[in-house]
C-alpha cells in the first residue's frame, strides 16, 4: 500500500510539473509569435505604386570621408511618390553621415535601412521611429552610407501594417560645391587646363527625358575658369539658372544657346532650364555632366 501511495504521489507530481512547463512553453511561444507577427508583413510588388528609377548609371558613390564636416541641405530622390521627402538636412561629422528627412505625410511608423524582408526579420530595436514636431510633421533620422548611391529603406505603413520597399538617393549634386574635400571632383585646376578652347562630351539628366543638349559642347577656359556653350534641342528655353544665378540666351535664332560656368567635370552639375513651350513658363531641374576623359583641344 505504501509503495502504491508513493507511486501515485510521484506520478501526480510529474504530471503537474509537465503541465506547468507545457503552460510556460505555450505562453512563451504565443508571445513570441505575436511579437514576430506584429511587423512581419511585407507588401508585394503588385501592392506598391509605380516604382521610379532614381539611380543614374553615371553616379559615383561619395562617402563621408569625401565631404567636409558640416550640415548641408540635400535633395533626396525616392523610388515611390508615396514616400516623399520634402526637405532634408545632411550632417557630416567624424567620418559619418546622417540625414533628417522631413516627410510629406504621417503614414509611416518606422523605417528600416534595408529591404522589407530584412525589416520583417529584424528586432524592433533596429527600427527607426519618427519624430513629430509641434506642427505634427514627421521626421526620420537615418544613417547615410553614401551620396549618389541607391539605398534600401523599408517603410512600415501605419494603415496597411506592412513594410514597403523604397530606394532613396541622397544627391551629391545638391550639395554646395565647397562641401567636398579637395580632389573629390575634377576641376580645371586638377586637370591643369591652359587657357583656350576645348570640346567635351556632355550628358543631360533630369526633366522628362525628351530634351537633349548638343554633345560635345564647346568649352572656353580663361584665367582658370571654364564656361560651356550649351545648345538645347528646342528653341523654347529662355533662361537657365546655375547656383541661383540667371543666364540669358546668347542667340536670337534656332535652338536655345547659353554660356554657363562649369565648376567641375565627372560630376552631375545641377542646373535649371526655363521652358516656354507650355501654356505657362516652367523651371525644370536638370543636371549636366561633363566627361573629363573626352576633353579635346579645339
Amino acid at each position: 500500500m505504501k509503495h502504491l501511495k508513493k507511486f501515485f504521489s510521484l506520478a501526480i507530481c510529474l504530471l503537474l510539473t509537465a503541465a506547468v512547463f507545457a503552460g510556460c512553453g505555450m505562453a512563451g511561444g504565443g508571445a513570441e509569435s505575436a511579437t514576430e507577427g506584429k511587423y512581419s508583413k511585407v507588401a508585394t510588388n503588385s501592392e506598391m505604386s509605380d516604382i521610379k528609377k532614381v539611380v543614374d548609371d553615371s553616379m559615383t558613390p561619395i562617402t563621408a570621408d569625401q565631404v567636409k564636416d558640416g550640415v548641408y541641405p540635400v535633395v533626396v530622390d525616392s523610388s515611390s511618390a508615396m514616400f516623399k521627402i520634402i526637405d532634408c538636412k545632411l550632417t557630416v561629422k567624424d567620418g559619418k553621415m546622417t540625414a533628417d528627412m522631413l516627410m510629406s505625410g504621417q503614414g509611416y511608423l518606422f523605417v528600416y535601412m534595408g529591404t522589407g524582408q530584412e525589416a520583417a526579420k529584424a528586432s524592433e530595436s533596429d527600427y527607426i521611429p519618427f519624430e513629430e514636431n509641434a506642427d505634427g510633421v514627421h521626421t526620420f533620422t537615418v544613417p547615410v552610407e553614401a551620396l549618389d548611391q541607391g539605398i534600401s529603406c523599408a517603410a512600415f505603413s501605419k494603415n496597411k501594417e506592412k513594410w514597403y520597399d523604397r530606394t532613396i538617393v541622397f544627391r551629391a549634386d545638391s550639395l554646395p560645391f565647397d562641401a567636398f574635400e579637395d580632389g573629390v571632383v575634377t576641376t580645371v585646376e586638377s586637370l591643369k587646363l591652359a587657357d583656350g578652347t576645348y570640346t567635351a562630351d556632355v550628358t543631360l539628366g533630369g526633366g522628362s527625358g525628351r530634351a537633349t543638349v548638343t554633345s560635345p559642347a564647346v568649352l572656353t577656359v580663361k584665367d582658370g575658369k571654364c564656361t560651356a556653350l550649351i545648345e538645347w534641342s528646342s528653341p523654347n528655353y529662355d533662361y537657365m539658372l546655375v547656383d541661383g544665378e540667371r543666364y540669358e540666351m546668347v542667340n536670337k535664332e534656332g535652338n536655345s544657346q547659353f554660356e554657363i560656368p562649369v565648376k567641375a567635370f565627372d560630376y552631375n552639375m545641377a542646373v535649371v532650364g526655363d521652358t516656354i513651350a507650355m501654356s505657362e513658363p516652367h523651371e525644370i531641374d536638370y543636371t549636366l555632366r561633363f566627361d573629363s576623359s573626352s576633353i579635346k583641344k579645339k
